[in-house]
């Protein structure tokens, strides 16, 4: 089992628990499940999926790698705001009285 790049063994620490589901008296049974905590990050993460402890543990690093790694993705541009133009609100304003306007001869005559 090999670490992904930038992870230290001595930032990690491990806990093995009872993984509970479907696998009968064997999953059950032993402590298969596996809880996987970073210190300098606090990230925790846990794989109780599988029968095998040692899969689990390769589960439970990937899942660790891919926490760490949306972390150090740079946050979002914040948005501008912006305004219409002058000719912009000019032609919304047309459309509307135009579709005001096709509304307004829709209606019963008013003898």
């Amino acid at each position: 089992m090999e670490l992904p790049p930038g992870i230290e063994e001595r930032d990690l620490v491990w806990e093995f628990v009872r993984a509970s589901g479907p696998g009968g008296q064997h999953r059950n049974k032993t402590e298969t499940g596996v809880r996987l905590s970073h210190l300098p990050s606090g990230i925790v993460v846990q794989a109780t999926e599988r029968r095998s402890q040692h899969q689990n543990r390769e589960v439970a690093l990937r899942r660790l790698a891919d926490a760490l790694a949306e972390k150090r993705k740079p946050p979002p541009k914040p948005r501008r705001a912006t305004k219409p133009s002058r000719s912009a609100k000019r032609r919304r304003l047309e459309s509307k009285r135009k579709r005001g306007k096709t509304k307004s001869l829709r209606q019963k005559p008013d003898w």
